[in-house]
């Protein structure tokens, strides 16, 4: 047996004493690691998860936006074409004087008379309908027919001298002027609803939600030119 000097007996112990005290603190070092591993990896997943959600999150609050600017710009432009009809209602309503009165000194134009008269009945029933593209275009025949009515008031001085058309005369008139502003703020609403539903992010809300494109309303520039005729 080999001899060993007692110093290094104990140097030895000590040695196995700091081996092991190493040892342990190696393993609780591991097994510390492992468990911020562990919180790691479950904090991962939790990112994991949680950043698809925020981003549906804010993909679903920006749709809510678009839509409801979809929306808002789709309402302007029919209160904007309801401010139009109460216009041309009013409008309507002086036809039939006109009308008479026009008939006491025109008695060959029936067929003009006549045809003012349908129109007015065609707008009537097109604004019941609610359809704005049907009341366009009742608006739009009743304008022209209104024009091909003050040409021929044209071919009769008396009646238009007369005082009962005159005041009838001025009423049309401001009526034209106010259904001018009216078709103006229209317009201006309708080109801003179209452009939202046809061009991106709109576009892609647009047609599953419904949204379609409204019409303008442009008169035709002979009814407007007539209908505006000074006498």
């Amino acid at each position: 047996m080999h001899w060993i000097p007692p110093y290094q007996v104990r140097g030895r112990l000590s040695q196995a004493r700091n081996d092991k005290l190493l040892s342990t603190y190696v393993v609780v070092y591991i097994t510390e690691f492992e468990k911020f591993l562990s919180r790691g990896s479950s904090m991962n997943k939790a990112i994991f998860f949680l950043i698809p959600l925020v981003i549906l999150g804010i993909l679903v609050i920006g749709g809510f936006g678009i839509y409801n600017g979809l929306v808002s710009a789709q309402e302007e432009a029919k209160t904007a074409w309801a401010q139009v009809e109460n216009q041309f209602q009013r409008r309507a309503d002086l036809i039939p004087n006109l009308v008479e009165t026009v008939k006491g000194y025109a008695r060959l134009e029936r067929s003009v008379l006549e045809e003012v008269t349908r129109l007015r009945s065609q707008w009537g029933e097109a604004r019941q309908s609610g359809d704005i593209n049907k009341s366009l275009q009742a608006a739009m025949g009743l304008e022209a027919g209104l024009g091909r009515l003050m040409v021929v008031v044209e071919r009769y001085p008396e009646l238009k001298s007369n005082q009962n058309f005159m005041k009838l005369q001025d009423q049309l008139e401001g009526t034209e002027n106010r259904v001018s502003v009216e078709r103006r703020r229209y317009n201006q609403a309708v080109l801003n609803y179209n452009k939202k539903i046809r061009t991106f992010p709109g576009a892609f809300f647009a047609g599953p939600f419904g949204f379609e494109g409204m019409p303008l309303f442009e008169a035709e520039a002979g009814a407007r030119k007539a209908s505006t005729v000074k006498f």
